[in-house]
């Protein structure tokens, strides 16, 4: 989430026009940042209205990348039921907000081309996942706010670290053919990086097997470089080098939020499959 931007090769000296392009990530990481903590902090409607809003956003993009900008009655329908669902589990109703975000993809879906139905069925579902699984985690009262600092700090180290490691070290490419300028040695990196904020961040929250919390943020950082990496295939699927231009330097919402969506849904799994939906953030920090 709100990453810096894919690891470049190492040794390349950065153009002018690179160095402003960085300027402008630190610049929009330090405004939307805060305001991702201040949210989960405060909890309640204002922590699930800065996800449905996100959410919508990614949706927006995700339908002018794969049929184009001008088809409201895609955006509405999958729109409304990954709002409305976010109130549901706001209110305590997982399951029912699960349900309607399936409603809406076969809604938006009926008014897509027909090759590109499954497509914007995903999309719903993607978008849906992002706002659903930091409300779940959330939404347990003891853990809940723990788990949302663990991920952030899973996520953003991960970024932070596998970029500048992957320009100084450099060496065999991660996935040239999805994202040539990723590097292992940024991908190594970033894991022993997370790895480092979540046992800090366990540090503080006490009562946490450090150990555990250690394999877990090997994992979510695997997943948040998974996900930045289904984005970029997704991406290059349709031709495109950024989902939109909504944040200055960044791109768009759903490229800022492609590792943390991963992690996010990764670490809710975990979560609730071990605790159940009253006590996600539980199950994914205590073992």
């Amino acid at each position: 989430m709100l990453d810096i931007g894919p690891v470049s090769s190492a040794g390349a000296a950065p153009s002018p026009a690179s160095a402003h392009n960085l300027l402008l990530r630190i610049a929009s990481a330090l405004l939307l940042a805060p305001l991702a903590l201040l949210s989960a902090w405060l909890g309640g409607w204002a922590f699930a209205l800065f996800w449905a809003i996100a959410a919508v956003a990614v949706l927006w993009e995700w339908v002018a990348l794969v049929v184009g900008p001008r088809h409201p009655l895609m955006l509405l329908s999958g729109g409304a039921a990954i709002a409305v669902a976010a109130m549901l589990a706001f209110r305590g109703r997982p399951l029912t907000a699960i349900l309607l975000i399936g409603l809406g993809a076969l809604a938006a879906a009926i008014f897509a081309p027909g090759e590109r139905r499954l497509w914007i069925t995903a999309g719903v579902g993607y978008a849906g996942a992002m706002s659903l699984a930091p409300l779940l985690l959330r939404a347990d009262p003891d853990y809940g706010f723990a788990a949302l600092m663990l991920l952030f700090a899973i996520v953003w180290s991960t970024d932070v670290v596998a970029y500048f490691a992957g320009r100084a070290i450099g060496g065999p490419k991660l996935s040239p053919a999805v994202s040539p300028n990723k590097t292992w040695s940024g991908a190594i990196a970033g894991v022993a990086g997370a790895v480092a904020a979540a046992v800090t961040v366990a540090g503080f929250v006490g009562a946490l097997d450090r150990g555990t919390i250690a394999l877990i943020a090997i994992f979510l950082s695997g997943s948040a470089q998974f996900g930045d990496l289904l984005e970029s295939w997704i991406k290059r699927r349709f031709g495109a080098k950024d989902t939109s231009r909504l944040i200055p330097g960044h791109g768009g919402v759903m490229d800022r939020l492609d590792g943390f969506w991963a992690a996010a849904l990764a670490g809710c799994l975990i979560g609730v499959l071990r605790g159940g939906f009253d006590n996600a953030a539980r199950g994914l920090l205590v073992w």
